[in-house]
């Protein structure tokens, strides 16, 4: 059992355990607009599934814990394998999936029950898994130390394949120092992929074979671009250590954009990656410019879609 697994048991011996309000005062609560996470977790990545609940993955330890967005109440689901858990996606049957980060890997978890489906081990070479996306009837993952796309093919009701398919990218995208591919989504078409290189602030179009073509911009950029949410044809990039939202509107092939508005909070500290619920973005602030300590206090944060 981790540290903050036997803080929360003890803490939920004291409170009301997440989930055990009625089910009509929940549902009239209001949704919170901050939620603490444990001390020392070091989030990154968030899903939110179609109940009320937030998903956030560890870069400590790889710990999974949910919060109520009601209640802002949580605990930890699934206990990590010692690395990294990063971006996070959940599907339309409950099952969570998981980037591992430096520990090469992907993890799909029953979001329920915290149960871990099934690991499949990406790379074994010095690697950074970073984010995941699902579309095009299969999970992508980005690695961003290496030009390369990790596909999880979904068969028939969502069954899970036995390994991954490697996709390298080729094409305009060109990996140089620092992290390179982080945050993917859907075209707003669903015939390829996005993906933002933050060290360089450009955005890609990629196609299911690996070709990536760069998205003109108008002369913009969104360096740190971190985690993306597509909503119809709005695309929504977090740039990490400026601590703002940046909305951009594609066409439908997202071969264009134009970058519409920038928004941000007095209460982001660094925000990674971003998920929707309702008419709210939530993100996690990863903290990067704040020494971690097993006390350091990490938050989500709720804001008004732009």
């Amino acid at each position: 059992m981790s540290r903050r697994t036997l803080a929360l048991v003890t803490t939920a011996a004291l409170a009301v355990v997440l989930g055990a309000a009625p089910a009509e005062a929940t549902h009239r609560a209001p949704l919170q607009s901050t939620i603490q996470l444990p001390d020392g977790f070091q989030p990154e990545g968030i899903a939110i599934g179609r109940a009320p609940y937030a998903y956030f993955g560890s870069r400590v330890d790889g710990d999974i814990y949910r919060a109520s967005l009601r209640t802002g109440r949580g605990e930890v689901i699934s206990q990590g394998p010692g690395t990294q858990s990063l971006g996070l996606k959940i599907d339309d049957r409950g099952r969570l999936f998981v980037a591992g980060g430096n520990g090469g890997n992907a993890r799909v978890i029953d979001a329920a029950t915290g149960a871990v489906l099934r690991s499949y081990t990406l790379q074994t070479v010095p690697s950074f898994i970073n984010d995941v996306t699902l579309t095009g009837g299969a999970a992508w993952y980005t690695d961003s130390t290496n030009p390369v796309l990790f596909k999880l093919p979904l068969g028939r009701s969502g069954r899970l394949p036995a390994e991954a398919v490697r996709v390298p990218l080729t094409g305009d995208i060109a990996y140089t120092t620092g992290n390179n591919a982080n945050g993917i989504a859907p075209t707003p078409d669903r015939r390829g992929l996005i993906i933002v290189q933050s060290n360089t602030g450009k955005l890609f179009r990629v196609s299911y074979s690996g070709r990536t073509t760069e998205i003109d911009l108008g002369g913009e950029n969104v360096l740190n671009g971190d985690g993306l949410w597509l909503r119809g044809r709005t695309l929504y990039v977090v740039q990490n250590r400026l601590n703002v939202i940046t909305r951009i509107q594609l066409d439908r092939h997202a071969g264009r954009g134009t970058v519409v508005s920038r928004t941000t909070d007095p209460r982001f500290d660094v925000p990674t990656t971003i998920a929707e619920y309702g008419r709210h973005l939530y993100l996690p602030n990863a903290r990067f410019t704040t020494p971690p300590t097993p006390e350091t206090p990490y938050t989500a944060v709720g804001v008004k879609r732009p």
